[in-house]
C-alpha cells in the first residue's frame, strides 16, 4: 500500500473513528485503526464490539485531489501513536507506505516515522444490517433530543438496561425515553415513516449517543438510522456508525407520569436555574444536594439550602402563576439544575400532586419534552 493524503482529511477521519477505541478491549486488534485504500479512496474503522465507526475519504472532494494512490492495500495501525503522529505532522501532505511484515512508513515534511502495523484480515468484519427497517432524522434534532435526555441514564452497570436511553416509535413520533429510578427524561418529535411502522424496546447506551452526538453535523442534515435485531447504523455521507442494542426489556415509565396535578406552577427558566444554582453551590459542600422550595400565598416561592459548616441561602422568586394547594419540597439540586438547562423555553411549567410524589417539569406550552424527578423526604 503506498498513497499520498491531505494530512487534514485524514486527521479529521481518525478523529471520528478514534471514539470506538476502548482501552478495555481484551482483543489486541482491536487497539488499532483499520485503514483500507483502493481506487474509490480510504476507509478508516475502529470498533471496540460494542461501537463501530467506518469513516470514508474520497479520492476529490470540490474538485480538490485528496488522495494520490500509487498502491491498494490494508493494515492496522496501533491508534495510541496513529491519532498522535498525524495530527503533530508539520506538513499538510502525509504519505503512507506499508511493506513487508506490514512495517509501515509515515512521511511528512522532514519527518519520518516507522509503525509496526498488524494484519487487517485478523480484523473483524463490520456487521452487514437489512436496511429493512428504516428512518430518517435531521441531525440536528437527533443532537437535541440526546442532550435532553441522556443526561438521566443511569450510571450504575447493576441494571445495564437502564445506562441506555429508549426508542419507540409510533404513530409517526419517535420518543427518547432516559430514566435512573430518580429521575426521568422524556422527549418526543413527529418524523416521516411508512404508515404502520412500530418500534419498541430499542434502548441504546447513553455514553455511546453522546459519543455519537459530537460526530453528528449541526446543520440540519438528513440522517439515516438503521434497525437491525441487535444494530443499530446511524449513516451520515462519509460516516458510519454502528452500536448494539442493549439486552434486556426496559421497564414501563408511563405510570410514572401523573395525569393532572393538585399545585401548578409557572415561572421564568432563567430566574429558577440562576437562584438554584446559587443555592447548590452550598448543599454541594454539605454532599447532599438538597435544596428546599416553599410556596406563598403571595404568588412567591423561597429557595433555600443550608450547610452544617458553612451556613444558609435564602432566596425569594416572584412567580408568573401559582394554583392549587401551597408545598413545602426537597429535591435534588443537580439533578433540577440537569433537567432546568436543557429547557429550550423562557418560561417552565413545574407541576406538583403531593409533597412527595413526582414533580414533573415541562417547557410552558410545549408537550413534547418531560423531566421528571422525584423529591426528598426531609425533616422540618
Amino acid at each position: 500500500m503506498k498513497l499520498t493524503v491531505l494530512k487534514e482529511f485524514l486527521n479529521e477521519s481518525i478523529q471520528h473513528v478514534n471514539k470506538a477505541i476502548s482501552n478495555k478491549t481484551t482483543i489486541p486488534i482491536l487497539t488499532g485503526i483499520k485503514i483500507d485504500v483502493d481506487s474509490s479512496g480510504m476507509t478508516l474503522t475502529a470498533s471496540d464490539t460494542d461501537i463501530s465507526i467506518q469513516s470514508f475519504i474520497p479520492m476529490e472532494k470540490n474538485d480538490l485531489q485528496v488522495i494520490d494512490l500509487k498502491q491498494s492495500g490494508s493494515v492496522v495501525l496501533p491508534s495510541k501513536f496513529f491519532v498522535e503522529i498525524i495530527r503533530k505532522l508539520p506538513a499538510q501532505h502525509v504519505e503512507i507506505e506499508v511493506k513487508e511484515q506490514f512495517q509501515t512508513i509515515i512521511r511528512s515534511g522532514s519527518s519520518e516515522i516507522q509503525l509496526m502495523g498488524l494484519d487487517p484480515e485478523e480484523y473483524p468484519i463490520m456487521p452487514g444490517i437489512e436496511e429493512s427497517k428504516r428512518i430518517q432524522i435531521p441531525s440536528d434534532v437527533l443532537k437535541t433530543m440526546i442532550k435532553q435526555t441522556s443526561f438521566a441514564v443511569s450510571t450504575s452497570e447493576a441494571t445495564p438496561i437502564l445506562t441506555g436511553i429508549l426508542w419507540t416509535i409510533a404513530n409517526g413520533k419517535l420518543k427518547f425515553i432516559a430514566c435512573d429510578r430518580h429521575r426521568l427524561a422524556s422527549r418526543e418529535t413527529s418524523i416521516d415513516t411508512e404508515e404502520g411502522f412500530v418500534l419498541n424496546n430499542v434502548a441504546i447506551s447513553g455514553k455511546t449517543l453522546n459519543e455519537l452526538s459530537k460526530i453528528l453535523p449541526d446543520q440540519n442534515v438528513l440522517i439515516d438510522v438503521v434497525f437491525a435485531d441487535n444494530q443499530v447504523l446511524f449513516k451520515m455521507s462519509s460516516i458510519l456508525f454502528y452500536t448494539r442494542i442493549l439486552d434486556g426489556t426496559y421497564p414501563d415509565t408511563s405510570k410514572l407520569i401523573p395525569q393532572s396535578y393538585q399545585t401548578q406552577l409557572v415561572v421564568q427558566t432563567d430566574d429558577l436555574v440562576d437562584a438554584i444554582d446559587r443555592a447548590y453551590l452550598l448543599s454541594r459542600e454539605d454532599k447532599s444536594n438538597i435544596v428546599k422550595l416553599v410556596m406563598r400565598d403571595d404568588q412567591t416561592i423561597e429557595i433555600s439550602s443550608s450547610s452544617s459548616e458553612l451556613g444558609k441561602v435564602t432566596e425569594d422568586l416572584t412567580t408568573i402563576r401559582l394554583t392549587g394547594e401551597l408545598l413545602r419540597i426537597s429535591f435534588n439540586s443537580k439533578y433540577m439544575l440537569d433537567a432546568l438547562k436543557v429547557m429550550d423555553s423562557e418560561q417552565i411549567h413545574i407541576g406538583f400532586t403531593g409533597a412527595m410524589q413526582p414533580i414533573i417539569i415541562r417547557p410552558d406550552e410545549n408537550a413534547s419534552l418531560l423531566q421528571l424527578i422525584l423529591p426528598y423526604r426531609t425533616t422540618g
